[in-house]
């Protein structure tokens, strides 16, 4: 089975670990800094804060705004479900905007209708890859006086008008799991150009704890204060040597994966019933996934017909206001966001990383043209 997307780990990668390993500091330790250090410098940001998640980085974003009960926060209805969940970890409430039909990224012209006087943020997030277009979203932003927070957990080695995703809104939140552009098994970052959010976030994910541990070692001291209430996000220091050896391999992955993307994008030329989703000219796409919508064709016949071929084809996603919870708890209900409820029954992502040979790649696309052409009759 070809999956979707899975990580690349060398031997370099695994030296890097192992080497932390046999070190004094396990978690707390040097690696922290020094990761955060060269992610921010890679994006362009002044800042990054490392948690255990791409959820936990979405969460530190909310506590890093003062997000909170009374609020809302305007979130795509295209995503996974960690991007509104957030919000409710904070007690405030999302608000669901539908997204483009071409890219199926947030709809810049649907967001002024659901601004309301409780509206504090704006959320967007770089769908399959492609960053959003940040210049329209900060004038948005800056017009309601309203916070702008990029789910990049799509898009890190991407850009918009040459400037790298990372750089592009006032916090940017990435997912360091294996199947994003780089991995650290779990983990997540936060990046930003402003210091009183640095300083919060990596106070939050420390149980809202002044010091830790390795700190207090320094300074020869046992006494330390809980200031706010924060959890246990602390990515730990093997992770952050895993990560910081896979950034080194980040630019060239990229590339791979735009070839691989190239290679579908010609063979599916031709198949109208097989359209990829619009990739704008002003950006480089990170290409996380490779969505198509199909047209005319049952999705789920072709998702069984080409898992059955040893294609791990899948599907992202179901629309987040038509997840039970989000009915029950918002009285959310199909017909709220028509664009992406309709693209939601079309859309299949094709196998994506960095590691599939050229025979992988010609394999997904002859099977799948095989499996379509079949699915016709």
């Amino acid at each position: 089975m070809i999956p979707y997307g899975r990580q690349c780990i060398d031997e370099a990668d695994i030296q890097a670990v192992v080497e932390v390993l046999r070190s004094d500091w396990l978690t707390t330790g040097p690696k922290i800094n020094e990761f955060e250090h060269a992610f921010a410098h890679l994006v362009g940001a002044e800042h990054a804060v490392a948690v255990t998640n791409g959820t936990a980085a979405l969460h530190a974003a909310m506590y890093a705004l003062n997000i909170g009960p009374g609020d809302e926060v305007i979130v795509p209805a295209m995503t996974f479900v960690a991007t509104a969940n957030a919000v409710v970890y904070q007690r405030a409430t999302p608000v669901f905007v539908d997204v483009d039909p071409f890219s199926l990224l947030i709809n810049p012209e649907r967001i002024g209708d659901r601004i309301t006087n409780k509206t504090r943020a704006i959320m967007t997030v770089d769908y399959a890859g492609h960053p959003c277009d940040y210049d329209v979203l900060n004038d948005i932003a800056k017009r309601y006086s309203l916070h702008l927070i990029d789910d990049a957990c799509h898009a890190l080695g991407g850009s918009y008008r040459g400037r790298p995703v990372g750089s592009l809104a006032e916090l940017n939140t990435f997912s360091l799991h294996p199947v994003k552009p780089i991995t650290t098994g779990e983990g997540g970052v936060v990046t930003t150009n402003n210091e009183e959010y640095a300083v919060r976030m990596r106070l939050f994910r420390n149980h809202g704890i002044t010091t830790n541990h390795r700190q207090r070692e320094v300074m020869g001291s046992w006494f330390y204060e809980m200031t706010d209430l924060g959890y246990n996000y602390r990515l730990t220091d093997f992770q952050c040597a895993l990560g910081l050896s896979q950034l080194n391999k980040l630019a060239g992955w990229v590339i791979r994966r735009r070839k691989i993307a190239a290679c579908y994008d010609a063979a599916f030329s031709d198949m109208p019933s097989v359209r990829p989703l619009a990739v704008s000219k002003d950006v480089g796409h990170a290409y996380h996934l490779y969505i198509v919508r199909l047209c005319g064709i049952d999705r789920e016949t072709v998702f069984r017909g080409l898992r059955a071929e040893g294609v791990g084809v899948n599907v992202h996603y179901i629309p987040v206001h038509l997840h039970p919870f989000y009915r029950q708890r918002l009285g959310t209900s199909p017909g709220l966001c028509p664009v992406a409820e309709k693209a939601y029954e079309e859309i299949i992502s094709l196998p994506m990383f960095p590691g599939m040979s050229d025979d992988m790649v010609d394999q997904v696309i002859d099977t799948t043209k095989k499996v379509i052409h079949g699915s016709k009759g």
